[in-house]
């Protein structure tokens, strides 16, 4: 597989993204009628096929779509949409309701291992139903993953201990990995660049939706009809989701490498980038898992933080080394190193970091300094998901109108940097309306960021090349929005820890400090004068956690600056 840093000097703004010939004509099965591989021409002398394929070469920009009828895209995005809508559904909804099922199971102190498993493992299977799905291409890896996410959901709901649940978990985040993954890679298969904006605008408002749903209706099914209803529920969307991508989903969508090649499904597995996947797996989980517990659930001088970090270190050798040397890399190492896709990447990486600062600790800011409880808390967050798909629809017009990257993508760093700065103005002072919003635009800034990254990193590649580059995106995307929630502890945790020393006073200072930072919590039952003196010393602490956001955000706009990226196609 080859990463095509800038496009090839044939290419013009009007040529299709896929392209092949072919001597003889497709014979698709009955259920892929509507669905004709991108670009072919054939020689035959089936007229019915000559003509079909000169028709849609000549029609190829009159429709968003690529060789394919509008109701069947649309089956077929409805099936992307509701996905992404349970996918994050399931793991918001664990996100307000994990104190139940810990506490449930008496393992509340190890909580954070349920969002932390799924987040893991649904980050780093993402290069991996990339590569399986150019080799055999869309359908089948998306039906396996939906299947996956199905079982696992059941065993959710099943689960007899905390061992089972969070094994559950483990695995509902594979197939979590999968779907979303793969919805955006078939969505680059079936649109034109140039109107792709729009519609990755969509997706970004299915998650928005799906967190909604999973912040307002969590606690509400755990308060009246129990947890584990939680995970049946989901089970008829899941079926019937299932049933529709197997009804619609073309089967020759996609690369399909080994029916390409002749291959046999051994020789197919063989080309897979096994050894890459295993070091990238290994090396993010290890990231993950250090980042993730260091400064969080352990000291950072705990061995199992220590042990994960130097693991990281050492598998990155070895993976630098496989990656270089493989023909079809997991993550091909140009896309790292070469403009404008470094540096699209790393700008989204780092503007994860800096959006995940500010709302990673939102909650915290309405817990420990307004002493609100986690379900108001959480409510005040809703604003956050729904800037989120007013950004990202707002986004997808813009781009779709004016076919423009640059000064779209410009306009968000800006947003990003200006909500970053205004993050620092949170204050117990503040009416609620204006905190909410203040901490609103960090979300809205992600809907303005992440549309344009995407369509920047797909517009500058070719075609073959989109599954493992939407898949190397979302990977550095996930790391981002971990090392926001590692690096944001680290300063607030040191940060606190100094401000409580200084303002804090009595002869049970010690006490109260090691009790404040253990369980915020333990605010309210302070007497008056202790207890404003630790808000005064979270708010402080907040605020410098805060800004720190802006360093990342100014990062971001380092990297945009100097790239250049093409106006999406149009019609000449």
């Amino acid at each position: 597989m080859t990463v095509h840093a800038h496009q090839r000097n044939a290419d013009n703004e009007t040529t299709p993204l896929i392209g092949q010939t072919c001597n003889t004509c497709p014979s698709p099965s009955s259920r892929d009628e509507e669905f004709i591989p991108s670009g072919i021409v054939c020689e035959g002398e089936d007229k019915h096929c000559s003509e079909s394929g000169t028709r849609d070469n000549e029609n190829i920009h009159d429709s968003h779509f690529i060789d394919i009828t509008p109701s069947k895209f649309w089956l077929i995005f409805g099936c992307i949409l509701l996905s992404i809508i349970l996918c994050f559904f399931d793991g918001s909804i664990l996100e307000s309701i994990h104190p139940v099922i810990s506490s449930h199971f008496h393992v509340a102190n190890s909580a954070s291992w349920l969002s932390t498993g799924f987040l893991l493992t649904c980050t780093v299977f993402q290069p991996v139903f990339g590569q399986i799905s150019d080799i055999f291409g869309r359908r089948a890896p998306y039906l396996a993953s939906i299947a996956i996410f199905l079982i696992s959901t059941i065993w959710c709901g099943a689960a007899w201990n905390f061992s089972s649940f969070l094994t559950a978990r483990l695995i509902c985040g594979v197939g979590a990995s999968g779907v979303t993954s793969l919805g955006a890679i078939i969505c680059s298969d079936l649109i034109h660049i140039e109107h792709r904006g729009i519609y990755q605008s969509y997706i970004s408002l299915a998650y928005g939706l799906g967190n909604c749903l999973g912040l307002a209706f969590g606690g509400l099914i755990v308060d009246s009809l129990g947890w584990r209803a939680v995970f049946v529920i989901q089970l008829p969307m899941i079926c019937a989701l299932f049933l529709a991508v197997y009804l619609t989903l073309p089967s020759g969508l996609g690369p399909q490498l080994a029916r390409e090649r002749n291959i046999t499904i051994r020789k197919a597995l063989g080309t897979i980038d096994i050894a890459g996947s295993f070091f990238l797996v290994v090396g993010v989980t290890a990231l993950m898992l250090g980042l993730n517990l260091g400064g969080n659930v352990f000291p950072w001088s705990h061995p199992i933080v220590i042990s994960s970090l130097i693991t990281f270190c050492l598998v990155s050798v070895p993976f630098v080394k496989t990656e270089r040397s493989s023909p079809n890399p997991a993550i091909p190492l140009a896309l790292l190193t070469t403009a404008p896709h470094a540096n699209l990447i790393l700008a989204n990486f780092l503007a994860g970091v800096s959006i995940n600062t500010i709302l990673f600790n939102a909650p915290l800011f309405f817990q420990a300094v307004r002493l609100e409880s986690p379900t108001s808390s959480g409510f005040r967050l809703l604003p956050v998901s729904v800037g989120l798909m007013v950004s990202s629809l707002l986004t997808g017009i813009l781009m779709a109108k004016s076919r423009q990257l640059k000064p779209i993508l410009l306009l968000g760093v800006f947003w990003l940097i200006a909500s970053c700065v205004c993050s620092g103005m949170l204050s117990t002072n503040l009416p609620d309306w204006v905190a909410v919003t203040l901490i609103a635009m960090a979300a809205f800034s992600q809907g303005a960021l992440y549309p344009p990254t995407m369509m920047g990193v797909l517009s500058t590649s070719a075609q073959e090349d989109q599954a493992v580059i939407t898949t190397t995106l979302s990977l550095l995307r996930s790391l981002g929005w971990v090392m926001g929630v590692a690096v944001s502890s680290l300063v607030l945790q040191n940060a606190l820890g100094a401000f409580l020393r200084q303002t804090v006073t009595g002869p049970n200072k010690a006490d109260i400090i090691n009790r404040v930072r253990k369980s915020i919590t333990e605010i309210a039952h302070l007497d008056a004068t202790h207890k404003s003196q630790v808000i005064r010393a979270y708010e402080m602490a907040l605020r410098i956690t805060f800004l720190s956001s802006v360093l990342w955000a100014v990062l971001v706009l380092m990297l945009v600056i100097p790239i250049k990226l093409p106006r999406l196609g149009h019609k000449k």
